[in-house]
């Protein structure tokens, strides 16, 4: 019966598997073949990435993509740290409240969020600037507004698990604050903060709700209006069959995650035999 149990529960997991990496899988393998359908094959060939090479429009919507991806995650890791730290030293009547309103935009549906940005950014601009205020910086904003909460409860744990004395201690010997929260507490929380960071970057790159309705014109777009790859892909999906040269985009985009995940995987394993070795050692 155990063995049973077990085999139903593998095979349940290889399915979920299955079904999670076998569109990636076919994309992978029909982006060596220059057929316009997936489904079709014309024979092996490397001529879309050939063409990706060549494409302007998608080095442009990459572009803009990962320039949002960092600055806004950037923005947003300063403002969540910050955020997180203010909640660890508030009182607890005063904590419950702001996790409780953090919690709010994860748990919101994305459209929410996106509408009440376009009328909030519509009416600033009408209002107080008499102009279009649609640019790179409301899109930023956007940004930045989706990724914090997800910051804050990614650093907050990190605040939680520390030993708060450590930071008193750093106070009696004479540190000022600036210097034991930059010694003492960012020391113990950078596990948070950069993961709150690879989070902040992984919403901002699969955005396309809050894209479409705070962007405006700028980047790497010059006057037209800012496009991103979910932006590009809904555009052309709209109009006409999505380019094929986009297989191959996703292509390195998947092996780029897979090598980083391998190599963040290796690091890992590595720093626990070393931890290991020292426990034994004492």
């Amino acid at each position: 019966m155990v063995k049973v149990k077990k085999v139903l529960a593998q095979t349940y997991i290889w399915l979920v598997l299955l079904l999670m990496y076998l569109p990636v899988l076919v994309l992978i393998v029909f982006s060596f073949t220059t057929a316009k359908q997936v489904g079709q094959w014309s024979g092996f060939s490397f001529g879309l990435y050939k063409n990706l090479l060549t494409s302007r429009e998608i080095w442009v919507a990459v572009g803009n993509t990962f320039i949002i991806a960092f600055t806004s995650a950037f923005v947003s890791v300063v403002l969540g740290s910050i955020g997180a730290l203010g909640s660890f030293y508030s009182k607890k009547k005063w904590q419950s409240l702001y996790d409780n309103v953090t919690q709010i935009p994860i748990v919101n549906a994305e459209i929410v969020m996106a509408l009440s940005l376009c009328v909030m950014f519509t009416f600033i601009g009408t209002y107080v600037f008499h102009n279009e205020i649609a640019s790179y910086w409301t899109l930023l904003i956007g940004h930045v507004v989706l990724s914090i909460p997800f910051v804050y409860i990614s650093v907050k744990p990190k605040l939680q698990q520390m030993d708060p004395s450590v930071y008193e201690a750093a106070l009696d010997l004479g540190a000022t604050p600036m210097q034991a929260l930059r010694k003492v507490i960012i020391p113990e929380i950078m596990p948070g903060v950069l993961s709150g960071f690879l989070l902040a970057i992984t919403l901002s790159l699969d955005d396309f709700v809050i894209t479409q309705f705070t962007r405006g014109a700028g980047l790497l777009s010059g006057n037209s209006q800012i496009e991103t790859i979910s932006t590009y892909v809904q555009s052309h999906i709209a109009k006409r069959p999505v380019p094929p040269e986009l297989r191959a985009l996703t292509t390195i985009i998947f092996l780029i995650v897979v090598v980083a995940v391998i190599i963040i995987t290796i690091r890992n394993i590595h720093k626990s035999k070393q931890a290991k070795v020292r426990k034994g050692r004492d």
